[in-house]
């Protein structure tokens, strides 16, 4: 069944699906599941659009954005989230790749679109502003029924580009049985039912934004208070007032929020724990919010499987630091050598992956599809250790390392060192040319509010802590990071 927002009107109609957190606008099960099915309706029948056609959108998180979500269910149509950070260059090569026959932009948004050269010659657009009026004229009707198409499996509800650090974004296909099996894996690991509450500031383009918490908890009938962008004292406000019993952030997120003047007093009783990705909090962090009686759960995914594949439990936060956790119930994984062959415990390989919530593939990339997936695996890229209690351990991307003098570095590595400085806030680590070595790392650095360091005294700190060949021949001190829309260091601008 793909439709769970009619299986949820005839629940729990009246209960509060989706809320919006700066206009308070909100929608109960039973009226998001007729303004869906009108939408449908009109989406189909109307416009004439058929099953597979892509519905490109390029918006904040909205209302307008989880009907269209509930709309994709019952017809086949396939989202493609456009992330509104890009430039119009790179929203004219989404747009050329997807070849939606949709596109719905926020006024905002709408000058982007008009600086894409494809915009004209996409069939229909639509202002998400002009939706919210004709979905409130919708509710008013009466019930407006719809059939849902019946839809395979590994048919997509998305098209999730990639950030595209290296060479052009690619469109990974997420399917109704990785949404599906996500919100299994995700129910099993944490408290997810219909009683969970969330709030939601991940951006929509991001597979963060909607498959970490939002599509498993309307899934399972739970409620989620969208943000339309992160605010760190607005967060902190809404934590409180929306009693979330789960919440998904990022380290620099969950920084800001304790860095507010008001989180030593803030009530944040309701919080069961806090789910973390993108990378590794830092232990400092962690103890912070244990401080304050809110567990972190450190975790990992991506955008092509799961996302959500791997969690620690709280109990183990301090005992196993800097662990990701173990697998997700029905997460295979496999850890190989450049040969393809299994490492032993302890020895750093690459992370394979295989289970119902795998992509099959990339939209229109044959040839990336083929690279990624081999044998049933799906190869992540990703270099990882597993230690003899079964716990796993990020080393780094396989891109991101360096060969100096014959060794292989991973700058995660040098950041985790680095970052331990009681000086330093933040670091990022790249490999750049050297004429005796052929690379050496360069650190970029930022450091905390009222301090300072010089270049000897963190290389020494290094020293203390590295081998020689790990410890970064350059360090350039910088006051903020560049960061992703997705809150990771973007180490594409360092480059």
């Amino acid at each position: 069944m793909k439709d769970w927002f009619c299986k949820w009107a005839l629940y729990s109609p009246d209960e509060i699906a989706v809320k919006e957190w700066e206009t308070g606008r909100t929608l109960s099960y039973g009226v998001l599941n007729k303004m869906a099915n009108r939408l449908a309706w009109y989406l189909t029948q109307d416009l004439g659009l058929h099953l597979g056609d892509r519905v490109a959108v390029l918006a904040d998180n909205c209302l307008e954005y989880i009907v269209l979500f509930a709309a994709a269910q019952k017809t086949g149509l396939v989202l493609v989230p456009l992330n509104y950070r890009l430039s119009a260059p790179e929203i004219d090569y989404l747009l050329q790749d997807a070849t939606p026959r949709l596109v719905l932009a926020e006024t905002k948004y709408q000058s982007l679109l008009d600086a894409a050269p494809t915009t004209p010659s996409i069939e229909l657009q639509w202002s998400v502003e002009e939706l919210g009026l004709w979905l409130e004229a919708a509710a008013e009707q009466t019930e407006w029924p719809f059939t849902p198409t019946f839809l395979d499996d590994n048919h997509p509800i998305f098209i999730l580009y990639t950030s595209g650090t290296t060479g052009f974004p690619k469109g990974a296909l997420y399917t109704h049985k990785m949404l599906f099996w996500n919100s299994i894996n995700t129910a099993m690991s944490l408290v997810i039912n219909s009683h969970g509450r969330t709030v939601v500031c991940m951006p929509p383009f991001h597979t963060g934004g909607w498959n970490v918490l939002t599509t498993p908890l309307l899934h399972h009938g739970g409620y989620v208070c969208l943000m339309k962008k992160f605010d760190a004292e607005e967060v902190l406000k809404a934590l409180q007032e929306e009693t979330p019993s789960i919440f998904m952030g990022v380290p620099t997120m969950l920084k800001m929020i304790a860095d507010c003047e008001g989180f030593a007093d803030a009530d944040l009783s309701s919080l069961y724990y806090i789910i973390v990705g993108g990378e590794p909090m830092p232990i400092p962090l962690i103890e912070t919010w244990h401080d304050k009686g809110v567990f972190i759960r450190q975790g990992f995914g991506m955008t092509e499987v799961g996302p959500n594949l791997f969690s620690l439990h709280h109990c183990d936060a301090m005992r196993k630091k800097g662990s990701i956790g173990r697998p997700n119930f029905y997460v295979d994984i496999k850890i190989v050598d450049e040969n393809g062959e299994e490492v032993p415990v302890n020895t750093p390989g690459e992370l394979l992956l295989r289970g119902p919530m795998t992509t099959p593939g990339y939209w229109g990339n044959s040839k990336a599809t083929a690279s990624s997936i081999r044998e049933g695996w799906f190869y992540s890229g990703d270099m990882i250790r597993q230690d003899g209690e079964g716990y796993i351990y990020v080393v780094d991307r396989i891109k991101n390392m360096f060969i100096s003098g014959g060794e292989n570095v991973y700058p995660a590595e040098i950041e985790r060192v680095l970052i331990a400085h009681p000086q330093v806030s933040g670091a990022a680590v790249i490999g750049v040319k050297d004429e005796k070595w052929g690379e050496v790392g360069k650190a970029f650095v930022t450091l905390e509010e009222g301090h300072s360091l010089d270049e000897a005294e963190l290389k020494a700190w290094c020293v203390q802590h590295l081998a020689k060949f790990k410890v970064p021949k350059y360090v350039e001190f910088l006051a903020v990071l560049p960061v992703s829309a997705t809150g990771k260091i973007d180490k594409k601008v360092l480059r």
